[in-house]
């Protein structure tokens, strides 16, 4: 094929000007002649062999590319240029075709004239050419007439894409107080049209709202501060608008905008200064150290660091009785109790405080000093204090397998009066109306009352309280939250009733249903489930599970060939296990239905079909079943025998003299001390040891109708572990469904410490009878004197009362 490349010089392009001239088929003008595109709709060529010959000679084709504009809005197809042979004598007897890129659906040509017309609207930013190829063709045998050559159809650019910042809208900073010219951000904007073709894509920048502030380059898009001592304090944000202009910015051209969101960052430019010259605070004499009396500000109009602020005592006679921190959140000056405080001593306070920037600029010195006084004047008041709680708050974690009666945290409070007053204990029933847990009346040991079950309270928040002994009225309060940390105590376990189906026409490793599992636990790895066949199916001929490693399993058949008339039903055991420690595991049963399918899995009929059973039966099976039924009464007559023997009561026989019998116990009794063996609060309440004088022996005590556990001393009931034993104990007996609705008997393990009357067990007596002395029975009055004659008491006047 010849081209315009092939042209070597300046005489062959002569000669082919005067073939084109000679054959009158197009005006060649003299930019086909120098090589550059031509107007649209031209065409751009034709073709000699021999371009330097006159002579006709077969000639092949010779092309330009063809150009024609974009957009054309008119309703008559667009003419393109037009093909020609030079075979072709007008007689219609050469056909023209057209194909590559766009033909028959961008293009067309028509197959006589060689005439080619776009029919669809072109747009160079979708597409900025299109090759095609060219043929003609003998119309009457369809041979070709010259070898198929390709050309290229550009299309030529028109101003009709506006200018577009694709990132924007913008944010930027630049500090206040710039100096004019400070570069703040640079924005683009770009054209969609041909940069290399006139102006359409030659953009101009400029701004249309954020004069006299800021200013932007023309050609670059940078915008930069015009105006000196922007102050943030004044104004912080500014909304710029900038306008990207094509055509070079003149008239005619395309603009677009963009909204550059301008903020203006802090620096240290204001010195702080004290709203109030002077403060007046009050204290209590009962403060303790480091609680906070009162706060001084120190306002700063800057932000951030530049606002930071440091507080100091510089002058004063409180500076050994106080401190000043600085609050880093608030920028305040916190005054707390440096010591302890006495009303009696001293009764008011002068500090001078003062209040400084710790982060200067030096180029803004100028503006100072960068700090400021004031002056505090403190009273210390008199008053009498409840019982104070160190710490304020309590929060305690606990597991929730926690044994009952265990001690979980230690509630401290003091009295701050001077007397110093007992404090007792005790919990806020409203805070804790499921009783889960107990406070020691006098060491403030926060025990569990109940067992925790974290999936039934995952949170309790309860409220101790703190009592002086000789002030009833004074009543302190601490908040206490415990959170039950999890354990794993729950197996996992299917979440619904899992059932499904399976094809008589089944293949084997054919999947029938997916499970899952759910657990109550939250362990902090997260949940992790391991799905197996139970133990005793483990060699299931029928089904298998495949776990997916995902916390779900597959069920999968092992085999083919299930038959209704065989077995309709088939209960599958899936044991799932959890990955906490320990291990636990449930079993899962999966229903599964044999039914009879379609050729494509659909379920027709899960219904077995009726079969008669055998009419009579071996003698191996009804022996087997005679002999389980045989079993059954034995294990029913058994355990009726066991729940009659263990409700029979304890019955003495009246022939037998009870005063010789012997009652072994596994314990020995806790002493008067357990005489209310269900008034809990009796037993962890000893009172103090009124009198002052040390108690009695038990030969020379009388008995009083209150407890002897009043003179006890507080130290025994510290060490003490009966408590927590009775709150087990107790619990134990409020749960068990067999006790009997009133009262009863119950059995404790330990003996009671601290009883002035000693031990009343029978365990630790003497061998015989003249070994012992019941003399002093006589002394305790006419309540004891049948008793003091029983026991061989010698007789004597009763004693005067």
């Amino acid at each position: 094929m010849w081209t315009s490349g092939r042209m070597s010089n300046a005489k062959s392009w002569l000669g082919l000007g005067m073939s084109l001239y000679f054959w009158g088929l197009m005006d060649l003008t003299t930019t086909v002649l120098s090589g550059t595109p031509t107007p649209p709709g031209k065409l751009e060529a034709l073709l000699s062999d021999k371009p330097q010959s006159h002579s006709r000679t077969k000639r092949s084709w010779v092309w330009n590319q063809f150009f024609v504009l974009e957009e054309y809005t008119g309703t008559d197809p667009l003419y393109v240029g037009k093909l020609h042979s030079d075979m072709d004598r007008g007689d219609g007897s050469i056909k023209y075709i057209l194909s590559g890129e766009g033909a028959g659906v961008v293009f067309t040509i028509d197959d006589t004239t060689g005439d080619i017309h776009a029919i669809q609207r072109l747009d160079r930013e979708e597409r900025a050419q299109y090759t095609l190829r060219a043929q003609a063709l003998d119309r009457r045998t369809g041979r070709p007439m010259e070898p198929e050559s390709e050309f290229i159809i550009k299309i030529q650019d028109i101003n009709d894409n506006e200018p577009k910042f694709l990132d924007g809208p913008y944010v930027a900073t630049v500090p206040e107080m710039s100096p004019v010219g400070t570069s703040v951000i640079q924005v683009t904007a770009t054209d969609a049209d041909d940069p290399t073709y006139g102006n359409s894509a030659r953009v101009v920048y400029s701004i249309l709202q954020g004069q006299p502030y800021f200013s932007v380059d023309s050609k670059t898009g940078v915008i930069r501060t015009a105006l000196m001592n922007m102050d943030r304090e004044a104004k912080e944000y500014y909304e710029v608008i900038i306008q990207a202009k094509d055509m070079g910015g003149q008239l005619g051209g395309l603009a677009g905008t963009t909204t550059v969101n301008i903020t203006l960052s802090d620096v240290n430019d204001n010195p702080p200064r004290f709203p109030q010259k002077h403060y007046q605070m009050s204290v209590l004499e009962s403060a303790p150290v480091s609680s906070t009396v009162g706060r001084v500000f120190a306002k700063d109009l800057d932000e951030g660091i530049n606002a930071e602020m440091k507080y100091t005592i510089v002058d004063g006679d409180g500076a050994d009785a106080f401190d000043i921190n600085t609050d880093p959140n608030f920028q305040v000056g916190v005054i707390t109790v440096k010591k302890p405080l006495s009303f009696e001593s001293k009764k008011s306070y002068t500090l001078k405080v003062e209040g400084a920037n710790p982060h200067l600029e030096m180029r803004f010195l100028n503006l100072g000093p960068f700090q400021d006084t004031t002056t505090v004047h403190i009273s210390v008041e008199d008053v009498d204090e409840p019982p104070i709680f160190e710490p304020g708050f309590y929060f305690v974690e606990v597991p929730e397998d926690v044994a009952i009666g265990t001690t979980i945290q230690i509630i401290s409070a003091k009295d701050p009066d001077v007397t110093n007053n007992s404090i007792r204990y005790s919990i806020d029933r409203s805070s804790d109306p499921g009783r889960f847990f107990y406070v020691d009346i006098t060491t403030g040991a926060l025990m569990t009352a109940r067992p925790l079950d974290r999936e039934e309270f995952s949170w309790h928040n309860i409220t101790v309280l703190a009592m002086e002994m000789n002030n009833p009225s004074q009543v302190g309060s601490v908040s206490v939250t415990i959170k039950v940390l999890d354990v794993n105590d729950n197996a996992p376990e299917f979440p619904r009733f899992y059932e499904a189906f399976v094809c008589e026409n089944a293949k084997a490793g054919q999947l029938i249903q997916t499970v899952s599992a759910v657990d109550q636990d939250d362990p902090h790895s997260g949940q992790h489930f391991y799905y197996s066949l139970a133990p005793e199916a483990a060699n299931n001929p029928n089904f298998t599970v495949r776990d997916n490693q995902d916390n779900t399993a597959r069920i999968l058949t092992r085999r083919s060939g299930f038959r209704q008339q065989e077995q309709s039903v088939f209960y599958l055991p899936i044991l799932i296990a959890d990955s906490g420690q320990p291990v636990l595991s449930s079993t899962g049963t999966l229903t599964i239905q044999v039914c009879s399918c379609d050729d494509f899995g659909h379920v027709l009929s899960c219904s077995p079909e009726a079969y008669m059973l055998p009419v009579s039966l071996s003698r191996g099976a009804l022996i087997a079943i005679l002999a389980c039924i045989f079993v059954l009464l034995v294990l029913v007559l058994l355990i009726l025998s066991m729940r009659r023997h263990r409700k029979q009561p304890y019955i003495i026989d009246d022939e037998e003299n009870i005063h010789e019998n012997i009652v072994r116990y596994d314990d020995e009794g806790g002493g008067e001390e357990d005489t209310e063996a269900f008034d809990i609060a009796a037993m962890w309440n000893p009172r103090e040891a009124q009198g002052g004088g040390a108690p009695k022996t038990r030969q020379d005590m009388l008995p009083e109708i209150e407890s002897l556990s009043r003179y006890v001393p507080q130290t025994c009931a510290v060490n003490s572990t009966v408590h927590s034993y009775v709150l087990a104990k107790l619990y134990e007996a409020d749960m068990d469904l067999w006790a009997p609705p009133f009262d009863s008997l119950q059995t404790y393990m330990f003996e009671g410490d601290g009883s002035v009357a000693g031990s009343l067990s029978s365990l630790q007596s003497a061998t015989s009878d003249s070994e012992q002395s019941f003399d002093f029975l006589t002394d305790w009055g006419p309540r004891f004197r049948k008793l003091a004659e029983l026991y061989g008491a010698s007789e004597g006047p009763a004693p005067l009362w």
